[in-house]
């Protein structure tokens, strides 16, 4: 529990994750803000919607009935799902880099 109480904390010393990180959750604010005006849906459907949207669940259950709704979620999906595909592969290799570091110290 320690190592990833240490590899979190490292994540924060990294400049490029917390911009990653940062961009991350401002793009799912904007989706959570966007979808709660043009859709009308409640705060935590409209986050929920983003959530689903970007990690490519998709459970079916809220899509956009509006066209501008539909306009938004092409636009999102494609910005978005880069977007968390560049967060996830650097989570992976953040943690990678720190298991192997931890592997050589280990060694030692």
């Amino acid at each position: 529990m320690l190592f990833f109480w240490r590899t979190l904390l490292s994540f924060w010393r990294d400049p490029t994750y917390r911009a990653l990180l940062f961009a991350t959750n401002f793009f799912l604010a904007l989706g959570t803000v966007a979808y709660r005006f043009i859709e009308d849906w409640s705060w935590l459907d409209s986050l929920y919607f983003s959530v689903i949207t970007l990690t490519t669940i998709g459970y079916g259950d809220f899509s956009p009935q509006t066209d501008l709704g539909k306009l938004f979620t092409m636009g999102y999906i494609i910005i978005g799902v880069a977007l968390i595909l560049g967060f996830v592969n650097t989570l992976f290799l953040h943690y990678r880099k720190e298991t192997i570091k931890k592997r050589k110290k280990k060694d030692k």
